[in-house]
């Protein structure tokens, strides 16, 4: 974004601050105001700009930054827009193919507890975050948490916040695992070897979140009758479904770091690929395999509410607020202020606040690069939609994994945050293992 007038203190920048706090206080009261979060989300991100077009028109400015800024932002939104509804799309065919029911058939039919089940799903998320993204891993295994046991939400509400602090942590020592890890990857902060020196603070971080948790699972295990359950299989087709979500992720992987492609054309490629199959299992097994049906779930409610959120943020970026989130690195030093960062992020989203520091370049070294980096990165899980994980999770257990929900163990998630960067302060700064 380039523009040289700081908009804060004008009508408009309070204006626009406002709107956004309001907004944000009614997405995380949705349930008290039955209000689905999309709408103000929605709403405060396209409102704010056209206030600050009259701004601009009344005040006879020149208009081209604000095109500028406005282009900027269709193309970060509709990266992670395509990305999350190729994903939905995946995943609903999935659904649809029973590849999810029978997961579940195998993991309740071998009898395993409500805690086992919570350690295996929570466990998968970090492990497969880093090679599958962890807004895609979160969407995976949430829904293979809600298949397990629709109705008990003393355990669903513990795994939904498992999966969304282990996904996020485990994204947060890849370079390719999270967006903002991929931002400060492409942009020189860090080598591949210097992100996987992560892996101690994310790992026990996200491992004492949910020893914590796991304290709330109840005992006792998921109802199974194998006489009158029967036998679940996968339809015809699911395993190639499966081959080909996975082939997609490794496709939009590496063009993004060989060629530089944007993650979501690699997605929307996977896409053609699938309505490609979808083809030919109709002429070879004479049955309809319509990926346009399954589409029509997708959630779209959390794709307006990503288009809402980050066009806000976008137009508090523009008018000026964010660079006070870089003035922390001159007051309070880049431990504090990239400690700081974990926190800001979970409120405003952190593709925004990573880009505003990559943009401020504060001097700082690798050690405080890789810091910033893992802060950004789990510092999404303190708030239920501070992620995109946890966005997405809310949208697939809507109702269950709430905002409100989420906070009431949000100290368990805090207390894996600080032991995070305990550890990366003991290792980087003390020891210098990296």
């Amino acid at each position: 974004m380039e523009h040289t007038i700081n908009l804060t203190h004008t009508w408009v920048g309070w204006g626009v601050l406002i709107i956004f706090v309001i907004g944000y206080i009614l997405i995380a009261t949705e349930e008290k105001w039955d209000m689905n979060k999309a709408k103000p989300a929605l709403f405060i991100g396209t409102f704010s700009f056209m206030l600050i077009g009259v701004y601009y028109y009344v005040n006879s400015l020149d208009i081209a930054p604000l095109h500028h800024q406005l282009k900027e932002l269709i193309e970060e939104i509709a990266e992670i827009f395509f990305f999350l509804f190729v994903a939905m799309t995946y995943i609903e065919s999935l659904i649809e193919r029973g590849v999810f029911d029978a997961l579940r058939f195998r993991l309740i039919s071998r009898g395993y507890t409500y805690k086992k089940l919570y350690w295996i799903t929570g466990t998968l998320a970090f492990w497969i975050s880093p090679v599958a993204d962890n807004l895609t891993t979160a969407l995976i295994l949430s829904t293979v948490l809600f298949t397990i046991d629709k109705k008990n939400f003393n355990f669903l509400v513990p795994g939904a916040i498992n999966i969304v602090v282990a996904a996020n942590a485990g994204g947060a020592w890849s370079p390719f695992g999270d967006i903002t890890t991929l931002m400060a990857w492409t942009a020189g902060k860090g080598t591949f070897i210097d992100f996987l020196a992560l892996f101690p603070a994310a790992f026990f971080g996200w491992l004492l979140t949910a020893w914590l948790l796991s304290l709330f699972v109840p005992k006792g295990e998921p109802h199974f009758d194998a006489l009158t359950t029967p036998k679940v299989e996968i339809k015809k087709g699911g395993k190639v479904v499966i081959f080909l979500g996975f082939l997609t992720i490794a496709i939009a992987v590496i063009g993004h770091i060989i060629m530089h492609y944007p993650a979501m054309w690699g997605m929307m490629f996977g896409l053609s690929l699938l309505q490609l199959y979808a083809y030919y299992h109709k002429r070879k097994h004479k049955e309809h395999l319509n990926v346009f049906v399954n589409m029509a779930k997708v959630e779209n409610d959390t794709l307006l509410f990503f288009f809402g959120i980050l066009s806000a943020v976008g137009a508090l970026s523009f008018i000026g607020w964010l660079i006070y989130v870089t003035k922390l690195y001159e007051i309070i030093g880049p431990t504090w202020a990239n400690t700081g960062v974990g926190f800001i992020s979970a409120i405003i989203d952190n593709v925004p606040v990573m880009a505003a520091i990559l943009k401020a370049n504060p001097p700082m070294n690798d050690a405080q690069w890789m810091l910033v980096t893992l802060t950004a990165g789990i510092g999404g899980s303190l708030i239920s939609f501070g992620s995109a994980a946890g966005v997405g999770v809310m949208g697939r257990m809507r109702g269950i994994y709430t905002f409100n929900s989420h906070m009431k163990f949000a100290w368990a998630v805090l207390a894996g945050y600080i032991l995070s960067v305990a550890i990366w302060y003991v290792q980087f700064e003390m020891l210098k293992i990296y």
